[in-house]
């Protein structure tokens, strides 16, 4: 899971789509009501008479942006900023940062949104706006296809395999706290923990969306089960005073959720984690 520095780019001291309805609605709740203040943008604006949507994002976290052999970025991220901004009449123009640096880099006027995996972070809501989510990389409880465990109340006796010191890590031990007779099954990579489930040395497993994903990719037999345990919506960040843009946004992404399009790139670019298809 991909994790922004608490309070990075913080002016002030305050502190797939359905499956993150509830966050969705709350962040295009936010969108609307933002868009509703006004109709100036200045960033839309800027973006029309330039021809181009300029995109902050660090290439280092495949399957969502990675560079190819000729230092280019692709992945996810990149055919999905791609889309939105052909169906805009937009060029994209992808500036490439380092990923603590992304939401100064937007505060500043650098750049006019983040599109790289980013989570959705409460706490910078009063400094940049979020689109709905488009992908959850949140822990999921996963068992191999057919299993009898429908949910966390059938984990007693039960052992779950987790990444030793991970976001899983820490919701198996909360889990054990309330029912000690779950074994942890702690393994020294997320791809180890997968592999102890499909083995049989584990009956579950705690792991998130992207590596559950990844593995669903490359033909492991594993089915997610329940909601998130722990959520991490990936979202694009926006100016706050940029309703056009905030609505365009989220219109796109709706759009392409209900088309598959946004589907297809998952699958697209899970199965091809490394290098582009």
């Amino acid at each position: 899971m991909r994790k922004l520095r608490a309070g990075v780019g913080r002016r002030s001291g305050a502190a797939g789509l359905l499956a993150l309805l509830g966050v969705g609605i709350l962040a295009g709740i936010l969108f609307l009501g933002r868009g509703l203040l006004g109709s100036e943008d200045v960033t839309w604006q800027a973006m029309q008479r330039r021809g181009s949507w300029r995109v902050g994002m660090d290439p280092s976290f495949p399957p969502f942006e990675m560079l190819d052999e000729n230092g280019q970025p692709v992945g996810l991220d990149v055919d999905l900023a791609q889309a939105m901004a052909q169906e805009w009449g937009l060029e994209l123009e992808i500036v490439a940062l380092g990923f603590d640096g992304l939401v100064d880099a937007l505060l500043a006027g650098k750049i006019d949104s983040v599109v790289s995996a980013l989570p959705y972070d409460p706490r910078l809501t009063e400094d940049i706006a979020y689109s709905p989510p488009y992908f959850e990389a949140g822990v999921r409880l996963v068992t191999p296809q057919g299993s009898p465990i429908q949910g966390v109340q059938a984990l007693a006796g039960k052992r779950v395999a987790v990444e030793w010191g991970s976001a899983g890590d820490g919701v198996g031990r909360r889990l054990r706290r309330e029912e000690p007779s779950i074994q942890l099954v702690q393994r020294p990579t997320p791809q180890e923990a997968v592999a102890a489930l499909l083995s049989g040395e584990a009956d579950a497993l705690l792991i998130d969306g992207v590596t559950l994903g990844l593995a669903q990719a490359q033909g492991a037999p594993l089915q997610a089960v329940g909601p998130p345990l722990e959520s991490e919506p990936y979202v694009i960040a926006v100016p706050l005073d940029a309703p056009i843009l905030q609505e365009r946004v989220r219109e796109a992404l709706e759009g392409l959720a209900q088309s598959g399009a946004l589907a297809r790139l998952e699958a697209r670019w899970f199965a091809s984690p490394s290098a582009p298809p």
